[in-house]
């Protein structure tokens, strides 16, 4: 059976790398090593310096950005094999992410860029959504160790995964805090956020963050750490690139962007990024609840 690795085993790494651990021999790295060697008690995977990585077949890495994908690659490049496949599950940067592929062909290794949606229930799950950017004929090789999806679409080229995820990203910005405002005006008339709730996820203005983001986080006023405020910060800024790179009109996501930097700065990068409604209710002077 053909050997896998995963490098990054963060809050959805963790869990990806699991479910391959049950289907393929998988080699594991973490720039903290005790979160390998914890994953190989857990899951049977095997904890490996970053240089043994490279026995691997299919190379998974989720790490925080693009960045630290590209020194990885370059630190593990004197030791890659011709015929590796490199399966980026990163939220990355589609421009960096096309010169990280030339830079690997070099090497004979073929990248792919497959960022993930579903958060950290859909990675414990095995359900995530992977978006895929790369040759065709790659695309089917590797398709059979996406251990942890429930849904694979093929977008386009190397890039256009990334592009997706940040694109989706900004909607759900967009949605989380729009369904934020009017919400927050509904409770200042004295309307129950719940029953708000019950007509508009009855109804055309539903949304996930209608669904399942506000009545399981806000209303509970539980806000679990789940994705970083952070994260999506960085998410907006490289859908802004996709945006400027096809000079597309976006006033909208524009400006959901800024209210976001505002909740970063006002909240701090690791608060979870549901709390950004806390911002909110701060301007508004109430709770949605």
């Amino acid at each position: 059976m053909e050997k896998v690795a995963f490098l990054g085993l963060g809050a959805m790494g963790y869990p990806m790398a699991g479910h391959l651990a049950r289907r393929f021999p998988t080699l594991v790295w973490n720039r903290t090593f005790e979160k390998a060697l914890r994953h190989q008690r857990e899951f049977g995977s095997e904890a490996v310096p970053l240089e043994r990585v490279a026995e691997a077949r299919v190379i998974f890495t989720c790490l925080p950005t693009t960045k630290e994908v590209y020194e990885v690659a370059e630190a593990l490049f004197p030791f890659l094999q011709e015929g590796t496949y490199w399966v980026d599950a990163t939220s990355g940067e589609p421009e960096a992410s096309r010169r990280l592929a030339e830079r690997l062909r070099e090497k004979g290794v073929t990248y792919l860029d497959a960022p993930v949606s579903g958060g950290t229930s859909g990675a414990e799950a095995g359900t995530l959504t992977v978006m895929l950017g790369g040759p065709e004929e790659a695309v089917e090789r590797i398709k059979p160790f996406l251990a942890y999806a429930k849904k694979v679409v093929h977008v386009g080229p190397v890039g256009a995964g990334h592009a997706v995820k940040a694109i989706n990203n900004a909607l759900l910005a967009v949605n989380l805090w729009a369904a934020g405002e009017g919400l927050l005006a509904l409770v200042k008339q004295g309307v129950l956020a719940e029953k708000a709730l019950e007509v508009i996820n009855a109804s055309s203005g539903r949304s996930n963050a209608t669904e399942n983001l506000i009545p399981q986080r806000v209303l509970t006023r539980a806000f679990p750490k789940t994705f970083a405020l952070g994260l999506l910060v960085k998410d907006l800024g490289i859908a802004m690139g996709v945006l400027d790179g096809e000079k597309a009109p976006s006033p909208l996501l524009r400006l959901t962007r800024e209210v976001y930097e505002m909740a970063k700065r006002e909240l701090g990068p690791e608060a979870d990024h549901v709390e950004a409604l806390r911002l909110l209710e701060h301007w508004g002077g109430a709770e949605i609840r």
